[in-house]
């Protein structure tokens, strides 16, 4: 899909890899129907592209939020893409994590995409050509200590899109999943960053994440996964997941004090 000729609804848009996937989108010519809860710095973007790129504020928590932006999405018109790039992370064990921030990573992370794809899915189909692009995790193909309630929502990001994509395949209506591996974003504490670079564990920018998804845009990919060696671990783990459990028990001691560190940090 080119991008000059695409319609897109981006959630997650305001920050991070949303972000830069609504300045690569207008960039490319796309115009861009950008959904979050706060205008951050799209504001730049919206002074830079101002015929491209609309803004829409929404809590994709909510069934009101949803239909707010089904709502304007039907009223731009023409809507070929939608991307569902928003998204929580939570660097803690599961004992550390209360109930109301597992309830509001699940209502983000896998009830919203769901939900929206849902709404959107009619507007989709009118098309000539369209597609949904869920943004998951390696952490969707991998379970990770200290990220269990992460990993359990793009493991079920995962499914979806690949259940989705078997539903669709007699439409026009394709489904890209496309994992990035650790990314150097605001939503990684200081903990979850210190963890990372006591196990050298590769951080890619959000501009080269954006175009890498976009170019998979463009690629007509059904999947996409960033990083080496998570590439190789996604793999080994669904082969010998035995090797993995042995390797990451090895890291347990690590873990643990980073995640006491993060809950200390949130806790002052």
């Amino acid at each position: 899909m080119r991008l000059r000729e695409s319609v897109v609804v981006l959630t997650g848009a305001s920050g991070g890899i949303g972000l830069e996937l609504a300045s690569q989108l207008c960039a490319g010519g796309a115009r861009v129907l950008a959904i979050s809860r706060h205008l951050g710095g799209l504001a730049v973007l919206m002074n830079r592209y101002p015929s491209q790129l609309r803004w829409h504020s929404a809590d994709l928590r909510t069934r009101s939020g949803r239909q707010e932006v089904a709502t304007a999405a039907w009223a731009m018109g023409g809507v070929n893409v939608l991307i569902n790039a928003a998204g929580v992370n939570r660097f803690a064990l599961l004992e550390q994590i209360d109930e109301d921030t597992l309830d509001d990573l699940l209502d983000l992370n896998i009830k919203a995409p769901l939900q929206l794809t849902r709404l959107l899915l009619p507007l989709l189909r009118e098309q000539p050509h369209a597609l949904v692009v869920n943004v998951g995790s390696i952490y969707g193909s991998i379970g990770y200590p200290g990220y269990a309630t992460y990993s359990a929502s793009k493991f079920a990001l995962r499914g979806f899109s690949e259940a989705l994509r078997r539903e669709l395949a007699d439409t026009t209506v394709d489904v890209l999943y496309a994992a990035p591996r650790a990314t150097r974003t605001s939503m990684n504490t200081t903990a979850a960053t210190a963890l990372n670079q006591a196990l050298k564990v590769g951080m890619d920018d959000p501009v080269d994440v954006a175009r890498a998804v976009l170019d998979a845009v463009q690629q007509q990919r059904n999947e996409l996964y960033l990083g080496w060696p998570e590439k190789l671990f996604v793999r080994l783990n669904g082969m010998l997941p035995g090797v993995v459990d042995r390797a990451l028990r090895k890291q347990l001691p690590l873990i643990r004090r980073y995640s006491d560190a993060n809950a200390k940090e949130h806790s002052k």
